[in-house]
């Protein structure tokens, strides 16, 4: 096979598909999010329509006029309390003037001062409106008795007729929660369609374009449409039963990308075989068993991939023009390019000399 080198731009242009790449998911997801919405927004049962088939409408007419009832016999005993107030007032201004009378007579005995006229008739009058103010704050108080009694028992009344109520409520609560979870699971259907097809098309798309240059957009198609499908997936099912769906969900992609590593492992493409073998070649090491290339001023020294630029080189370079074989593997890793004649990396596709390509197996 042969390869085609590609300009990977510069870090600028990198960064700028990163970034862009990232925008482009955060946008994907917000319109989602207004499918999702638009149709959370379908109306699912009304309550009050249900309770109005189960209730009987003679309770619910009976309990509407004992509340009215009661509001009126509060009001009333509100305004007879007000009166009551009143008169209570009124009685002890009257017995205020009253007592102040009698001490001016009992004065006027002492001294032998006889009530006059005038002053015997006021204290009669005030006397006897006294007595009336008494009275008729004793009827008032008893019509107030009268009527918290009676609201006692309309209360009472009300309150029954409330527990018969209740009683026929429970069979419309029951009826609305099985309509509301089946709306619930309606919605969760209809998202989870709409999401799924989605997340389909947008997985074909990715596996089939894969290496195409556009492959950015795609990524972020189909990273946005996971992410809202987890979501859904998450607002609807109970966590009990969500753990499981996250569970399998993972199993499914960390066994499918095992999968695919290891075939990238024993069927490896042209790319990654130039990529690797380009690493060893950088380090001074066999791409196919990482046995140190000693060659040329190296040829004495020992390195690992981690130690290979902490040793220091001798400054006589030698001769690094010659074939070269692995004496581990016995992999040919450098050899005469049949262009030029000259010592090329038998591993790679172009020759440093001449740039003559060859197939990498």
């Amino acid at each position: 096979m042969k390869t085609d080198a590609k300009s990977k731009g510069t870090w600028i242009h990198r960064f700028a598909i990163r970034l862009f790449t990232l925008v482009l998911a955060v946008l994907i997801f917000w319109v989602l999010g207004f499918f999702v919405d638009d149709i959370r927004a379908i109306r699912g049962p009304d309550y009050a329509s249900i309770e109005k088939k189960h209730l009987d409408k003679d309770l619910v007419a009976k309990r509407l006029a004992l509340e009215k009832q009661v509001a009126d016999l509060t009001r009333q005993i509100e305004n007879q309390t007000e009166k009551q107030r009143v008169v209570g007032d009124s009685s002890r201004n009257l017995q205020q003037t009253i007592n102040q009378l009698l001490e001016l007579q009992k004065l006027g005995m002492q001294k032998s001062i006889a009530f006059s006229d005038t002053e015997q008739a006021n204290f009669t009058s005030s006397l006897n409106l006294f007595l009336n103010n008494q009275k008729k704050y004793q009827e008032l108080s008893q019509t107030v008795s009268d009527m918290l009694e009676r609201k006692q028992g309309l209360v009472r009344e009300k309150d029954q007729t409330e527990l018969e109520i209740e009683k026929q409520r429970q069979p419309a609560r029951d009826e609305f929660n099985t309509l509301s979870q089946r709306h619930r699971m309606k919605l969760a259907f209809l998202q989870l369609a709409i999401l799924l097809s989605i997340l389909v098309v947008a997985a074909t798309v990715i596996i089939k374009k894969r290496s195409s240059i556009y492959f950015p957009l795609f990524l972020a198609f189909g990273a946005a449409t996971l992410i809202k499908v987890a979501l859904v997936v998450h607002e609807y099912f109970p966590s009990k039963y969500f753990k499981y769906v996250l569970i399998g969900g993972l199993l499914i992609v960390v066994v499918r990308l095992l999968i695919y590593f290891i075939r990238t492992i024993a069927f490896p493409k042209t790319q990654w075989l130039v990529k690797q073998y380009r690493e060893a070649y950088e380090r001074f090491l066999c791409p196919i068993c990482e046995y140190p290339i000693r060659i040329g001023p190296r040829r004495f020294l020992f390195w690992t991939r981690r130690t290979v630029n902490k040793i220091v080189v001798p400054s006589d370079q030698g001769d690094q023009e010659e074939k070269y074989t692995c004496p581990s593997c016995g992999s040919s890793l450098f050899e005469e390019c049949p262009s030029c004649h000259k010592i090329r990396h038998a591993m790679l596709p172009n020759c440093s000399h001449c740039g003559a390509k060859k197939e990498i197996k």
